[in-house]
């Protein structure tokens, strides 16, 4: 049984607009050798998931946008978003 404190955050972080993204080009120019012409930009992020207790959702939000601006992405090149569900 969930607790009633109980969260879950899905957090996706990628990197600013205008950031060079390597990986992004690796992947686009793999799939054009496969034959997807017709992709012309990839990029790339990360899709984070964090389970926490909080007493209400306002709460939960705000102890995760201090653990992305903190840890989990890199506020001068990359951007982040994020939402939170009942865990």
């Amino acid at each position: 049984m969930t607790s009633e404190k109980a969260w879950r955050a899905d957090v996706y972080v990628a990197l600013k607009a205008g950031v060079n993204d390597p990986q992004g080009l690796a992947v686009r120019d793999g799939l054009h050798r496969l034959g997807y012409d017709e992709v012309s930009q990839v990029r790339v992020g990360r899709y984070i998931q964090v389970w926490l207790e909080a007493p209400d959702e306002e709460a939960a939000a705000a102890r995760v946008r201090e653990m992305c601006e903190r840890l989990l992405a890199n506020p001068v090149i990359e951007e982040y978003r994020f939402h939170v569900v009942r865990a």
